[in-house]
């Protein structure tokens, strides 16, 4: 790590991701680089290693941040929300996913590789906001329904999260893909991202 006060040390980390981020929007995983968002950043290539060894770690850290923004959704929700009903409940977190375009995306298409590509320390910290998610979502449902055993809470938790991982390819298609469904003569029905996660979170909370 290079010296220098943390505020200049948390700036450059942010400006990594941020540069990191845009180029997510019009490039693949595969075609982002080291080089390609030193080329984007203030600073040298050679610079970004003082704080990212890999591309992997540096969207890992664009996760990690999408987590800490859905934990505060979450926390919000637990401090602020005195009681929840479980469509509401179901609501929300279908507006918080809403939100989390850039995660589903990732999730999606580029896990294993981010987590295999990534210091273990990296790692950690990545899995403590995860892991947040997951506590946080098991404080709301004992919240909005106390009569759920912790059980049921746990089969609640590990059918939505893994559901999540999924969710990006049903609702960004492109037009190729659109395409050959046309040719395959699939019906395909196209829904929103809420549309899903809302169907999915009245399922597993038993709404009618």
């Amino acid at each position: 790590m290079p010296k220098g006060s943390e505020e200049l040390t948390n700036a450059r980390k942010t400006e990594i991701i941020a540069a990191c981020k845009k180029l997510y929007e019009t490039m693949s995983f595969k075609e982002i680089t080291i080089k390609e968002i030193g080329n984007v950043t203030s600073f040298t290539r050679t610079s970004i290693y003082n704080y990212f060894q890999t591309k992997e770690e540096i969207f890992l850290a664009i996760l990690q941040e999408e987590y800490d923004k859905w934990n505060k959704s979450l926390t919000d929700i637990l401090e602020s929300v005195e009681k929840i009903e479980r469509m509401q409940f179901a609501e929300m977190l279908a507006n918080m996913l809403s939100e989390r375009g850039l995660l589903l995306k990732i999730l999606s298409m580029n896990m294993y590789d981010i987590e295999e590509n990534s210091r273990i320390e990296r790692l950690t910290e990545f899995k403590k906001a995860f892991g947040k998610c997951l506590s946080l979502v098991e404080e709301c449902l004992k919240k909005i329904t106390p009569e759920m055993t912790a059980n049921e809470r746990t089969t609640f938790i590990y059918s939505f999260f893994p559901f999540v991982y999924g969710i990006y390819p049903y609702t960004a298609v492109t037009e190729k893909q659109r395409e050959a469904m046309g040719f395959a003569k699939i019906d395909y029905k196209y829904y929103s991202v809420h549309d899903i996660a809302f169907n999915a979170a009245k399922k597993l909370l038993e709404i009618k």
